[in-house]
Formats: structure tokens, sequence, C-alpha cells
């Protein structure tokens, strides 16, 4: 796939996620095989830009090309000035956030609630494209509710302005992350535009992978959930397409030092006291499913040092058999 200079290889691509898809997981997803990992949202508004959450998010220290960094808000004006301002900490693609249903979003008329107001979403593609001169994309659902599934029409929009790609999260914002993805929808808003597509939504096996681009047809695949304490889900997914056949698991082994190297990445950017805390999400996730997980997650989550929670989880993984968990 290709976005303006970029060509996106694989076609694999780590979906925004707040609060998730900080530095150290878009490089390790990246290193692991993701042609590209967007980064979390950050906002429009500027009196938030000078804030420890903003600063971090836009770090992007030793991070592999290309960077795309997601923006969200409701004024075309503060659109644009966050895209330029982004642009010149670093961004080389901006992604605008249509496509986020949490109510602290939504409730400010950002994300996916713009679907409601076609115009408005004009105005704000046209604003962003025109204030950058990199690519930008369009991050978005199939509707803001059932009966007004409008993303054919967003899709069209968003050509017409001038995005360079764009993703599509198979359910509506009223469906949040309820149900199946709409993949029928995708498919629909492939074919009705010549811009790059990425399909976003369920995708957690290669089988499904390989379902969901003979089902939609479209040139890219974005993941999210699916990559939370797995992701080596990209080479997986990659492996599977090319040759029909599944890449060996991670090894217990392997899980221990991608974790405990994610983790020191974690501390390392947050430090120790807040990185302990945002680590433990990531700990439970690459646990689930594995022997003796609960009672490892409820001895790890009261850790309140990095040496205390890295000798736990090197212990703890130690004793995993030589092949990993499914």
């Amino acid at each position: 796939m290709q976005i303006g200079p970029y060509t996106i290889s694989p076609a694999l691509v780590l979906a925004p996620m707040a609060g998730v898809t900080d530095r150290p997981f878009r490089q390790l997803c990246k290193r692991l095989g993701a042609g590209m990992a967007v980064s979390e949202m950050t906002a429009s508004d500027p009196a938030l830009w000078d804030t420890e959450t903003s600063r971090t998010r836009r770090d992007h220290q030793g991070e592999v090309d290309p960077i795309s960094v997601q923006i969200a808000g409701y004024d075309p004006q503060m659109m644009a000035d966050a895209a330029r301002f982004n642009v010149d900490n670093g961004a080389q693609i901006i992604d605008i956030n249509m496509g986020c249903p949490a109510k602290k979003v939504c409730k400010r008329d950002a994300g996916s609630a713009l679907m409601r107001d076609e115009p408005l979403v004009a105005e704000i593609l046209k604003a962003v494209v025109a204030a950058v001169p990199v690519p930008v994309t369009l991050k978005t659902r199939t509707g803001w509710a059932p009966e007004h599934r409008n993303g054919s029409r967003i899709a069209r929009i968003a050509e017409d302005a001038g995005i360079a790609a764009l993703a599509i999260h198979g359910r509506t914002r009223q469906d949040k992350y309820r149900g199946h993805a709409e993949y029928e929808t995708i498919a629909q808003i492939k074919q009705q535009v010549s811009i790059p597509v990425m399909a976003n939504g369920d995708i957690s096996s290669p089988e499904q992978a390989r379902e969901v681009l003979a089902q939609t047809g479209v040139d890219a695949l974005m993941i999210g959930r699916g990559a939370q304490g797995n992701p080596w889900i990209f080479a997986e997914i990659e492996h599977f397409l090319r040759t029909g056949q599944h890449r060996p698991p991670p090894t217990a082994a392997e899980v221990r030092q991608v974790l405990l190297t994610h983790v020191a990445a974690l501390h390392g950017l947050y430090g120790e006291h807040r990185g302990v805390r945002i680590a433990r999400k990531h700990i439970g996730w690459y646990c689930e499913g594995r022997p003796g997980a609960a009672a490892f997650r409820a001895q790890v989550m009261q850790a309140q040092c990095a040496n205390q929670q890295r000798d736990l989880i090197d212990a703890y993984l130690s004793t995993m058999p030589i092949a990993s968990a499914a």
C-alpha cells in the first residue's frame, strides 16, 4: 500500500489506540512485522499541547519511518494548527480521528460523532490537507448508527478533500465494539473510492486476515485489539498470507524477552512510578490464557517498583513450557 511517498510493506498497520499505542508499543510492533504503526490520538486543543501526556505522545525518538500521528478535534482551524504542530515535531503522516466511539471524545463532537455532520467533515479534511505538506489519512466507521450508515459518503468526501488513505472500522459509532464487524460495508466503500482503504475490526488471526482481504478487497489491514499482548500477530499474518502456512508461535523464552524489553521501555519513557502502572495492562494481555496467569496477574499487579515487576515477569515466564500458549 502506498501513502504519499511511503510504501507500507507489509500492508499491516497497528491501529491507533488511546493508552496503548505509545512509542514503546509502536516500536515493538514495527520490529515484529507491522508495516506502519499509528500513534494514540493527540488533542487539537493547543491548551493541552504542553501537558505531560501530550509531550510524551509526541516523543518519536528512535521510531522507524513512517511516523504517523493521529489528531482529534472538531474545529477545522484547530485541527489544521494541530497538524502543523505535529509535523513540526516529527510527524510524517497525519491521521484524523473520526472513528473513536468513546463518550469523552464524542461528547465534544469529535471522533466518530463528527460523522453526523458531513459538511463539517469536509471542512476539517480540507483544512488539514491544506495545512501540511505530508500525507493525511482518515480513520472512520461505517456510520454513526445502524440506521445511518453514511461511511460511503464520508469516504467520497475524504477522497475529494485530498485524503491519501482511509481506514474503516467495520462498526457504527453506536455499536462501539459490540457485535461483528461489517466487512460487507467496507467492501462497498472500497469499490466507491480510488484511494487506498484499510479494513479494521475483529482481525485477530491469520485466517481471519485472509478472509477479510478476500471479502473486502482492501489494500491493507489495520489491527488493534488483536495486537494487545500479541505483537507477533503482524509477522504471523504476513507469513500465512505469503505461504499459506502457520508461522511457529513464539516460545516462552521469546515472550519473556519481548515482554521484559517492552516493560523496560515503558519504565524508561514514563519514569518508574508511572511506567510500572502503565505496564500492568500490557503484562495482563501477554499472559492471558497461560497456566497460572490469574495468580501471577494478582501478584504482579501489586508490584510497586520496576525491579520487582521485572523479577516477577522473569520468574513466571521462566517456568513456562518451551512452546508458548496460543
